[in-house]
């Protein structure tokens, strides 16, 4: 990955006193919030700060040795986080509280420890609750859990990586007027009719879903678009350039917002390079299953993707400059 982290490129009109002053009086004119012009001069510079500390921490990651890349990716993963939370509540961060991560797992690890099986739990205040609620409007995820390899199988970028659960965790989407075609087969996959399909991806999340067949194939669409990183099983696969369907409809993660994935995978990582030095040594020099190659590719994809996504929330919840 090159030093200079080509997806913070798109930030580059906001890195202006100026212009995020007048992006951010827009946001809180959006939002409702009196006192919008005011607010916006005195959030101005600590945006930007959030940007240009994030671009920072990831151009350094880039360039990192692999035992402190998830650190320095955490950390700049959660300066991005904070500039969205300003664009939303001028007061942000209103109390100590919403500065913790939101998010616990488990500091002394167990013996015969393996990363695609440890799990972390949602905590009621934090960072990662706070996100969730404000950015996506999702509630009620304090104590739910998750499991590495459960979350890293809705990120459809890791489809092409072989590795222990490679199975394919989605159907390719391809674009056609006014929405998707999908391959037929997809009801066998999901074991249900087009109908049931439809009531069943309307149900899981925000947005409504229509679903009608032609022949040999199924054609897919939304009412309000397709935002990237919305709650929703179709993901969008940065590597490869398209959408893609998750087939996971089991799994506790299958419309989790893409972001709130990262953010989880990501918090675990850190935690392990910060305090499980010796389990993180060991795994670097010895490699001895399928964490190593798992953890790598986590660690690539989510370097470029999050602050793509991110700037898609920004430029698609928000207004284009």
């Amino acid at each position: 990955m090159p030093e200079n982290n080509d997806n913070f490129d798109k930030y580059t009109p906001l890195f202006s006193a100026s212009s995020s002053q007048l992006f951010l009086q827009k946001c809180y004119t959006h939002e409702k919030i009196a006192d919008a012009e005011i607010k916006s001069y005195e959030n101005c510079y600590p945006f930007i700060y959030h940007l240009e500390h994030a671009q920072t921490y990831y151009n350094q990651a880039a360039i990192a040795p692999l035992s402190i890349q998830p650190i320095l990716s955490f950390y700049g993963f959660a300066q991005l986080l904070k500039a969205c939370l300003l664009t939303i509540d001028p007061n942000y961060p209103e109390s100590t509280s919403l500065l913790a991560h939101g998010v616990t797992t488990r500091k002394r690890k167990k013996q015969q420890y393996e990363f695609l099986k440890d799990e972390v739990k949602t905590q009621k205040h934090g960072l990662f609750t706070c996100i969730a609620e404000k950015l996506f409007h999702i509630r009620h995820l304090e104590g739910e859990k998750y499991s590495m390899g459960t979350l890293l199988k809705e990120i459809p970028d890791m489809q092409s990586h072989s590795w222990t659960i490679s199975r394919k965790n989605f159907v390719t989407l391809l674009p056609s007027s006014n929405g998707f075609q999908l391959p037929l087969a997809i009801l066998d996959s999901y074991q249900m009719s087009g109908s049931r399909l439809e009531e069943f991806l309307s149900s899981k999340t925000k947005q409504i879903y229509r679903i009608t067949e032609a022949p040999g194939t199924l054609h897919l669409k939304t009412d309000d678009g397709l935002i990237h990183n919305a709650s929703s099983p179709i993901k969008y696969n940065l590597a490869e350039g398209h959408f893609m369907l998750s087939l996971n409809k089991d799994s506790s993660a299958f419309s989790l917002p893409e972001l709130l994935i990262h953010y989880l995978i990501s918090y675990n990582l850190s935690i392990i390079a910060r305090y499980e030095t010796e389990w993180w040594a060991e795994l670097m020099k010895t490699m001895p299953n399928d964490d190593y190659p798992c953890i790598v590719q986590f660690l690539k994809i989510s370097q470029a993707k999050v602050p793509f996504l991110i700037f898609e929330w920004i430029k698609s919840e928000r207004f284009n400059f």
